[in-house]
């Protein structure tokens, strides 16, 4: 079940919104700052984000770029809704790195339609993702009869278990389901592996472990 946060200070809006998209299957989760979210979100990134503009002590585009600038929230789909119609402020938006801007008031099946449109794409870049290790996988295998040595990770056991599910494209809190820990702490392994590594997000370790060739031991067990 995919997992939606809502950020708005209209607390009636977020209500609304809330029981709107649980009757479609979502999880939701609302706040009414962008400070409030930002804490929230690096702890544990949700599949989207639907975020106002017009709130009190940080706007809606400062709190994009500040998400954007972290690696928690830097893939995580983002829709602006706001009443600010203007082109400029749709430009600026974008600019922020949103995905997509829809202007209050809103029909609620066009909302949802931009939400489907945009987990569908998240969806088929990690499809993508999966696929291209596969192929590295059968290529590799197909080349010679045995695998060479793989360099070692410079990681910690409970940092490698992470590693592995991160390049399987799990999110942290479907990894602290499997490694039974809470996705706080999914997190805090997550970033001392970037750091180690060298690396700013998931997706260049999805390209570390791709461009070096590092199969997961549950693959070669298959």
């Amino acid at each position: 079940m995919k997992r939606i946060f809502v950020v708005d200070d209209d607390a009636a809006l977020r209500m609304a919104l809330t029981r709107y998209l649980e009757k479609r299957s979502y999880l939701v989760q609302s706040v009414a700052s962008a400070t409030e979210a930002l804490s929230a979100i690096e702890a544990d990134p949700p599949d989207l984000i639907v975020s106002d503009v017009m709130m009190p002590e940080m706007d809606g585009f400062e709190f994009c770029r500040r998400l954007r600038a972290t690696r928690a929230g830097q893939l995580v789909p983002f829709i602006f809704l706001s009443s600010k119609g203007e082109v400029e402020a749709r430009i600026q938006g974008h600019s922020m790195g949103a995905d997509d801007y829809l202007m209050k008031p809103f029909e609620p099946l066009e909302l949802l339609a931009k939400i489907e449109a945009q987990l569908e794409r998240s969806r088929r870049i990690h499809s993508e993702i999966v696929r291209l290790m596969q192929k590295v996988d059968v290529e590799h295998s197909s080349g010679s009869a045995a695998h060479p040595p793989q360099p070692s990770l410079p990681l910690t056991p409970a940092e490698e278990k992470v590693f592995w599910e991160v390049v399987q494209g799990l999110t942290n809190k479907q990894i602290g389901d499997r490694l039974f820990v809470s996705p706080r702490t999914v997190q805090t392994h997550l970033s001392n592996i970037l750091n180690k590594l060298d690396l700013e997000n998931r997706s260049q370790l999805v390209r570390f472990a791709f461009e070096r060739g590092y199969k997961s031991p549950i693959n070669e067990q298959v």
